[in-house]
């Protein structure tokens, strides 16, 4: 097939709900894609911070196979052994005390939503169930994690919304005077991808889990995509010195396979009983034993690795003296480059794929999230890219 075929093919039965780029993606190995007609890319997308392990990766597929030649599926009513292993491993490496497992990071957000309700209904009765959320914040595309995110554009075509919702800038204060005696929760995520990749601030944070604590409200933390191994530790939170109530995970956790879940501490960890929430394909066999391979990858050395490849490619970006980009901001393998006035991050996310490699865009910034596996060479070849078409 070539690429032409493909895209009438697509352009004919598949509904227009994503901008796509003008490229198809055959196959990869490590961290450098092919397209049909042998285009060579280099990868600083990751399938938007998804396939962690990057392309080919034997364990990830060894585990697999092995695992789809017993069982694909058999739904939540019996007993299979990945799910619970994997659960046990994101738990021992957490100090969390419990796993609910999904599909999608939407679908995560959805059962974190739903844990904070419960949790104050059964606690306090009817009348505290408003969660407040962070302007430029994006939580999902379902009715309640859109009407979570913070960003009025998403807030179009779809009333009405779910109820119960506040938004506040990403200060004390704000949130301090969107709170009330209504108030169940507060969900953030501390670096907000899609809106920008913009990390929020320490101190903030440590005060905010105080404040949450002693008013009762959860603390929802939202990692779809800030987690498993991102910014360098395993969740984020990791590295803001705070324990959150519930912590909802997805993208990077089963290398390329839909998982997702929530991590819930003791206080709320029974909360979820049966017939209060559920996933016909939740703790799939496959994709937990996908996501058993990508933890085991995921030591202190690899995540060390990760935190230095970060660093390396924040200085080197910084370094090449492109008249075009600015600053770097970010954790580890999760980064946004400023984009000087008088161009776009679309025009050069655009430029730099016509050149061999791919980047992503959020808010005003280049995002970059490769995979974690990415070489030192995979890297140079990307940032030689990026000095070449970003020059003049």
């Amino acid at each position: 097939m070539t690429f032409e075929e493909l895209k009438a093919m697509d352009d004919t039965y598949v509904m227009h709900t994503y901008a796509r780029f003008p490229v198809d993606i055959d196959h990869g190995q490590g961290a450098t894609l092919y397209s049909l007609a042998g285009k060579e890319y280099i990868d600083f997308t990751s399938g938007i911070g998804v396939n962690s392990l990057g392309y080919g990766d034997p364990t990830w597929i060894s585990a697999i196979t092995q695992q789809i030649q017993k069982l694909g599926h058999i739904s939540n009513l019996y007993y299979t052994q990945p799910g619970p292993k994997l659960a046990k491993e994101l738990c021992t490496r957490t100090g969390m005390d419990k796993v609910f497992f999904g599909n999608s990071g939407a679908e995560a957000n959805e059962a974190m939503i739903k844990l904070a309700r419960k949790y104050s209904f059964d606690k306090y009765g009817k009348g505290r169930s408003t969660i407040i959320t962070l302007n430029h914040s994006f939580h999902g595309r379902t009715m309640a994690t859109i009407t979570a995110t913070g960003q009025p554009h998403y807030h179009t075509y779809f009333f009405p919304f779910v109820e119960d919702f506040r938004y506040a800038d990403p200060t004390l204060e704000s949130i301090q005077a969107q709170g009330g005696d209504d108030v169940c929760a507060v969900m953030v995520e501390l670096i907000q991808g899609e809106g920008g990749v913009r990390p929020l601030d320490k101190a903030m944070v440590q005060a905010l889990a105080k404040l949450c604590q002693e008013k009762d409200w959860l603390l929802l933390v939202d990692e779809v995509q800030t987690g498993i191994g991102r910014t360098g530790t395993l969740f984020a939170y990791q590295q803001f010195d705070i324990q959150p109530d519930v912590v909802s995970f997805a993208k990077g956790i089963a290398g390329g396979l839909p998982l997702g879940g929530i991590l819930a501490s003791e206080k709320c960890a029974t909360v979820l009983t049966p017939g209060t929430h559920g996933s016909t394909f939740g703790a799939n066999p496959v994709s937990t034993a996908a996501g058993g391979a990508v933890m085991a990858k995921l030591d202190d050395a690899f995540l060390k690795e990760v935190q230095e490849k970060g660093q390396y490619l924040r200085t080197s970006i910084e370094n090449l003296g492109s008249p075009w980009l600015g600053g770097v901001v970010g954790m580890g393998l999760m980064l946004g480059v400023d984009v000087k006035e008088g161009h776009t991050n679309k025009e050069l996310a655009t430029l730099l794929l016509d050149n061999g490699l791919l980047c992503l865009t959020a808010g005003e910034r280049l995002r970059l999230l490769p995979p974690l596996v990415i070489t030192k060479d995979e890297m140079d070849k990307g940032l030689a890219i990026m000095k070449q078409t970003l020059h003049d």
